[in-house]
Formats: C-alpha cells, structure tokens, sequence
C-alpha cells in the first residue's frame, strides 16, 4: 500500500542524505552522496513536496570544524541539489554536544518544531527520515510520523530495535520515494 503524501518531507543529512563516518563530515571533501538520494530529493520536490533537513551537527560543538566550515559543507550539498533537479527550504541544525542538553539535539523534537513553525503546517502533516534510533525518538517526541532508511546507521539500527518499535523501514532515500510516489522499487 502507498503511503499518502505528506506536506512536508524532513530529512536527517548524515546517512540519508550523504555517506555518513564515525570521524563526522568535517569538510566538503568529505560530503558523498548516498547513491541515488540527490534523484530522491529532486523527486520529491517535483511532485510538490516540500523538503527541509533537520540534522545534528555536534563537530562543531566539539571543536572538530567551524560554524563557516559546516555553512560550506550545507552549501555545497545545497548546490548538488538543485543541480539534480531538487530543492530543499531550510536546514535546521543543532551543534551542541549531548552534553549541552539543549531542545534541539535529536532526540529531543526541537528541530522538528522549527521545521513545523517554518512551514507553517501540522506536525502530523509531515514526516522524518532518518537512519538512528535518535531521529525516530525525536519524530514521535514531535507527533510526526518517523521513517527509517537502512543506509548509513540504519540497518544497524533497524536490528538493534524491537520490531514492535520500528517505523515504516526502506533501504534507502530512493526506496522511500519509490514508495511513497507509488513506484515498484
């Protein structure tokens, strides 16, 4: 069965969106596409969706690169985007450290809220993408409805979960619009 679209399509960056490393994406060098996901976004923006990013980025609350450097990097993919045929509206980010303990790092659903007060929509009219176990728990902190991909954390997560406790779970970006647009993956 196809899922209906939503209004609104939040993205997680690391894992979803580009490869993703235990050693964090620290410069535009390191940013690679996760085969198909740039098609994926441009896809979804085509049939009306309005996509926005909600990732955490504590590299630069850890000292590991700057403010500028990150602006570089979301630039960057931006760029590549668009070049696909995709566009995204915002990227909400967060660089504290979980030590910080502040509303916006994932799990807590601060992003989501920023992304629900920037589209002007219903939490339940949009949806989350992501590959950790922290992009699930913030969607459903935030009443959107929680997707998992496979690609980057995301098989591993999908195996360390209950599977009473798993979304609805694709292979990647690309498998998540095949179903959502109503393809055969």
């Amino acid at each position: 069965m196809t899922p209906s679209l939503p209004k609104v399509v939040i993205l997680d960056r690391d894992g979803v969106i580009n490869e993703d490393s235990d050693a964090y994406i620290k410069s535009v060098d390191e940013w690679v596409p996760v085969p198909g996901s740039l098609e994926a976004i441009a896809r979804l923006h085509k049939a009306g969706i309005l996509l926005g990013i909600a990732t955490n980025q504590s590299g630069v609350g850890r000292g590991l690169f700057s403010i500028d450097t990150l602006c570089d990097i979301h630039r960057h993919m931006l760029q590549e985007i668009v070049e696909h045929g995709g566009f995204v509206q915002h990227i909400f980010y967060c660089v504290h450290t979980p030590e910080d303990g502040c509303d916006c790092r994932k799990p807590k659903p601060g992003l989501l809220y920023q992304a629900a007060e920037y589209f002007a929509c219903g939490l339940g009219n949009m949806t989350y993408v992501g590959d950790k176990v922290s992009d699930i728990q913030a969607a459903r902190a935030a009443g959107v409805r929680p997707v998992l991909v496979r690609s980057g954390y995301g098989a591993k997560t999908e195996q360390n979960m209950d599977a009473s406790e798993l979304p609805p779970v694709y292979d990647d970006l690309a498998a998540f619009t095949d179903a959502l647009l109503g393809h055969k993956p």
